[in-house]
């Protein structure tokens, strides 16, 4: 009898999202990828999300595209929406941060929630109240509390087939994430321009304040390009042409799937040495891990050295979306071996 799992997908973009939503990316990633394993997925996401699997939806849009809905009321409808559900399927999945989780001792069919960074360390005692009933995964080992419980880490797949492979060394760098202090594009701007490189920044402001005084003024369309958003066409050409990804983060990134994308395109990546990183790049062989900006500058000249076919065969092996397949089957298994009348 297949497997019924319900997978519930924040609502602030449409799953796939159409530019930015990294939660939204994953959860549809893992979607398509246990619905081409004969797994019966029940995608609970917006009306307008993109599935091969079964979708069902109370929000008909992202509350980041459609500003006339309210945001807590779009969350506490989408995740209700499923819970009263939750009798129809085996398994839960949520990928929808802490609020889905209060939901665990109301009902009786166990949850597994992915648990895609910490906004705040204020979140934490909600997850450890539910310590004893969930089955919390970590995207990284970096990025784990010794205050809960895990039953493992599932780094995030990706198809390899939305990223074209390019030998060729492209001639620009490349910032690509949400424009914010965390995620360090000043820093990426002034890497680009002590290398004296061009350097493309692409992504959504999330910072209007910081991206206003640090960033746009140094942009002139030269050396300093902001191209806005990038839709998955744009990501990949823009990923793939570029001579290496710059990802000086100023917070222990939990994952990074800009950094994976990259590789996966052939495009080495250098990265400040902070939260999963290290976990991401083999330093010496995919990218570089550094310090601070200075030797950021210095490894620049190093990329040459870095062979885009390593690069990307290091991203299938690792970041491979039939590896995250495989390894929540495995999480699955466990589950269900632990909630033994959940099997119909």
């Amino acid at each position: 009898m297949s497997l019924k799992i319900a997978i519930l997908s924040p609502v602030a973009w449409r799953t796939p999202p159409r530019h930015y939503g990294p939660w939204e990316q994953v959860a549809s990633n893992l979607c398509e990828g246990l619905v081409s394993r004969g797994v019966d997925v029940t995608l609970f996401a917006t009306g307008d999300s993109v599935t091969s699997g079964k979708l069902k939806h109370i929000c008909c849009k992202g509350y980041e595209e459609d500003r006339d809905v309210d945001a807590k009321v779009a969350e506490c409808m989408h995740i209700s929406y499923l819970m009263e559900q939750s009798g129809d399927f085996q398994i839960i999945h949520n990928h929808f941060d802490f609020l889905p989780i209060t939901y665990s001792r109301l009902i009786d069919t166990p949850v597994v929630t992915t648990i895609h960074g910490f906004s705040s360390p204020k979140i934490i005692p909600v997850y450890k109240r539910y310590n004893d009933i969930n089955y919390y995964v970590s995207i990284s080992n970096s990025d784990r509390s010794d205050q809960l419980d895990y039953s493992a880490t599932v780094y995030n797949g990706i198809k390899h087939s939305d990223f074209t492979f390019r030998e060729e060394q492209g001639k620009y760098l490349l910032f690509f994430g949400r424009i914010h202090h965390d995620k360090g594009t000043r820093e990426a701007v002034e890497i680009a321009q002590k290398a004296g490189m061009k350097l493309v920044v692409s992504g959504i402001v999330q910072d209007e304040g910081y991206f206003r005084s640090e960033v746009e003024p140094f942009i002139d369309n030269e050396q300093i390009v902001y191209m806005g958003s990038a839709g998955p066409a744009e990501r990949d050409a823009i990923l793939g042409g570029a001579y290496a990804l710059l990802h000086p983060v100023n917070f222990e990134e939990p994952f990074g799937l800009s950094v994976a994308e990259s590789m996966f395109c052939g495009t080495p990546v250098i990265a400040f040495n902070r939260g999963a990183m290290p976990e991401l790049i083999s330093h010496g062989e995919t990218g570089f891990l550094v310090s601070d900006i200075d030797e950021a500058v210095e490894r620049v000249s190093d990329i040459p050295g870095i062979s885009r076919k390593k690069c990307r065969n290091h991203a299938i092996e690792n970041f491979g979306l039939d590896r995250m397949v495989d390894d929540y089957l495995k999480v699955y298994g466990k589950v269900l071996e632990m909630n033994f009348n959940h099997l119909f």
